[in-house]
């Protein structure tokens, strides 16, 4: 009797045995594009490291904060020792209203960009001056009253400044006569007419800084208006713009919060409240910021790997080739080495062109491999399309930030469909009947 033994159980064995390799093979190959991602945030870091050097040599993060009229007084104590000491009373404006032009520029260092500005600021508005009942053994010190400015960083400060306080010019002297309102700035010295109740007020500050500009809430009504011809504004703090206007050619912004809006009241003692926390402004976004797009591309490293093993085994069981697992190796190197190329172009060329550049390299490279392993030209064509689309849809992703979670999960459904319904286009592996 003679039996015929069909090979069917080998090939089948040979296919999960490759699978299974491959499988294998993308685990390890984790450990490489997780290099790439580490060697990415590095630049990442190194980048960011330059833009505070530069900040530091031009000026830094800027918030203005107040003016604040502030009114000493002098109490003695009630005990034997006749010991004095002095409190200061901080009063709100009324009302104050900031206007300003922001005029910003890319500044560099080697490869990197950071972003400063400079920028015009008009502050006007009015002060009551309040009552205050001088308590047991105490003396308001109406005299020495000054008003201050919270400036973040002095050095922006371009020019002479000058406050204006009814009919009077002050002229600005450096630093802060106490810091429990400000923990940095200019002072004003002005005495208080104590039967004046009302101090219109009005000042302009030439100020640069780099990366944001914020201000504080102070007035009892604060209203502030900007313009730039920034087309990237990124509005932060505690409080959102009630008005604005995003053009390639800039942006206008208002904000108008009350008292009733912020977290400190017109009038205290002390350093109980600082303004500062409840501030609110504008960051001048640097666009295209290649560094999260190539960390973002880089996360999905193992779904380039696994989509172009699966490729190249349709292709390789279309064709009826049996492709060695060292070829998959070299095209999966390629593919890591992808991500590393991309960041490398990135930093000279921008991300948009770095990718294109990056991935036609890499698609062309694995083409020319698969063409010379596999005879049939028609099954290298499907592969390289199909390495066009995988290439093309994770670009859509990183450029889709609201809409990246939903678009990717209906990519990859879309996806799996038609990998199922290529698969089933296969020609099922014919078996020779048993004879006997």
């Amino acid at each position: 009797m003679k039996i015929e033994i069909n090979d069917t159980k080998k090939w089948q064995h040979s296919l999960t045995l490759k699978i299974f390799l491959l499988g294998a093979m993308g685990i390890v190959l984790l450990i490489p594009l997780e290099m790439i991602k580490s060697i990415i945030r590095e630049r990442q870091v190194n980048s960011e490291n330059v833009r505070q050097e530069i900040s530091m040599q031009w000026a830094g993060r800027q918030n203005v904060s107040g003016p604040v009229l502030n009114i000493p007084v002098r109490v003695t104590d009630a005990g034997g020792n006749q010991k004095t000491y002095r409190k200061v009373y901080h009063v709100m404006p009324e009302t104050l209203n900031i206007s300003g032009e922001v005029n910003t520029e890319k500044r560099h260092r080697s490869i990197y960009t950071a972003v400063v500005y400079g920028s015009l600021l008009k502050l006007s508005g009015e002060f009551l001056v309040p009552e205050i009942e001088p308590e047991e053994s105490s003396e308001i010190l109406w005299k020495e009253a000054y008003f201050t400015v919270g400036i973040s960083d002095n050095r922006g400060l371009r020019g002479k400044v000058e406050f204006k306080a009814g009919e009077k010019m002050i002229e600005a002297l450096p630093g802060l006569r106490d810091q429990e309102v400000h923990d940095g700035g200019i002072t004003f010295p002005y005495p208080v007419d104590e039967a004046k109740a009302s101090i219109p007020f009005e000042t302009i500050l030439d100020l640069s800084g780099s990366q944001d500009l914020s201000f504080t809430p102070a007035g009892k009504i604060t209203i502030v208006s900007l313009s730039s011809p920034w087309p990237a504004p990124g509005f932060n703090g505690k409080f959102l713009p009630v008005t604005r206007n995003i053009s390639d050619k800039g942006f206008t912004s208002e904000w108008k919060v009350t008292n009733l809006n912020r977290n400190f009241p017109q009038l205290w003692t002390g350093s109980e409240f600082k303004p500062a926390a409840d501030s609110f402004g504008v960051e001048f976004i640097l666009q295209a910021d290649h560094y999260q797009k190539s960390l973002r591309s880089a996360k999905y490293g193992i779904l380039f790997i696994a989509l172009t093993f699966l490729v190249l085994l349709f292709a390789e069981m279309s064709a009826g080739e049996n492709l060695h697992i060292l070829s998959y190796l070299l095209v999966a190197l390629a593919l890591v080495l992808f991500f590393s190329l991309l960041n490398a172009l990135s930093e000279h060329i921008g991300f948009n062109p770095a990718y294109l550049a990056a991935s036609a390299s890499t698609i062309a490279l694995i083409v020319l491999f698969l063409r010379r392993l596999v005879r049939k030209g028609r099954i290298v064509f499907l592969a390289g399309g199909m390495l066009v689309f995988l290439y093309t849809f994770t670009f859509i992703l990183l450029t889709l930030n609201d809409y990246a979670y939903l678009a990717g999960n209906i990519g990859l459904f879309i996806l799996l469909a038609l990998t199922m319904g290529f698969s089933l286009r296969l020609k099922a592996v014919k078996t020779p009947q048993n004879s006997v």
